[in-house]
């Protein structure tokens, strides 16, 4: 077995260029908006809806899958499937007579037991399984995937940035946020929504499990660091930037040759172990510097 770095991927001797620019775009979109959202998800004990959106996405694709729908228009079936059930999860969260955690925690292991039956009766092989919940190859990254992560990208964008200060308010004082005249309940309700659209734009990508990591792990390194709102905000970002970058060149370089053959790592696994390397790194100089100060 041999272990090397090679570069020449970038030449276009393995991957289009089109195709890494392609994985690149939706790789960065999907990025910055999980940070975003992970912050606020984060901060009011939310992010089990981003996980439990993500296991959604994977029974989205197992319905698409069992459907007949194409890779190209899986799409029409993922979107309404994933935000109906940012709907549904929002409300059960908010339910008196199930913990929102618990219930959140059935329909994610729920779905995914169903997105793998569904998977089973569609006749799809493990290799379809394993794509819809780590990752599909860069190699799948079509046109069409990037001008629909773009469009989905810049609704969220847009949105979190037109309610920033709503988004804000709610985060921190729902009570106060509710004295003062704003929607609460429609806050939340928004920044499921949200979390469901980022979701399925980096699904393909990413995988509908990992997904969930970039929204969360960004979110809590970025908090040991800072401590204001908007500094969590733009290190989040930076962060989920920053290992992307670094998880993705790392991916579609490294190769493991072994036997005659080429194994390359999944591009979404990758990201996310960056990530929690850096979480690591940070908790420990955290825990280091503290360790000085009591000295």
């Amino acid at each position: 077995m041999s272990l090397y770095f090679d570069f020449s991927v970038f030449s276009g001797q393995y991957f289009s260029i089109t195709v890494l620019v392609f994985a690149a775009v939706v790789g960065i979109f999907t990025a910055i908006c999980a940070a975003l959202l992970g912050v606020s998800l984060v901060l009011k004990r939310y992010s089990m809806i981003g996980d439990g959106l993500s296991h959604v996405g994977f029974f989205a694709l197992a319905l698409a899958a069992m459907m007949g729908v194409s890779n190209e228009k899986t799409v029409y079936v993922t979107v309404p499937v994933v935000i109906i059930s940012a709907f549904l999860l929002m409300k059960m969260s908010e339910s008196q007579k199930i913990k929102g955690d618990s219930a959140i925690a059935l329909v994610s292991t729920g779905a995914v037991a169903l997105g793998y039956i569904l998977f089973s009766i569609a006749k799809s092989g493990a290799g379809d399984i394993c794509a819809g919940l780590f990752g599909a190859s860069i190699l799948t990254v079509g046109k069409e995937d990037l001008l629909l992560c773009i469009v989905l990208s810049f609704i969220v964008l847009i949105t979190y940035i037109l309610f920033y200060n709503k988004i804000f308010s709610v985060t921190f004082d729902e009570a106060f946020s509710s004295a003062a005249g704003v929607s609460v309940r429609a806050a939340n309700l928004a920044l499921a929504v949200l979390t469901a659209i980022t979701v399925v734009a980096g699904m393909k990508l990413i995988g509908s499990i990992m997904i969930s990591a970039l929204i969360v792990i960004p979110a809590v390194t970025s908090m040991k660091l800072f401590k204001s709102f908007k500094a969590v905000i733009i290190s989040a970002v930076l962060i989920s930037l920053i290992c992307f970058i670094l998880g993705f060149i790392f991916a579609v370089t490294f190769v493991i040759e072994s036997g005659g053959s080429v194994i390359m790592l999944p591009v979404g696994a990758t990201i996310v172990v960056f990530n929690i390397m850096v979480l690591i790194a940070v908790s420990l100089y955290k825990n280091i510097k503290s360790k000085a100060v009591l000295k």
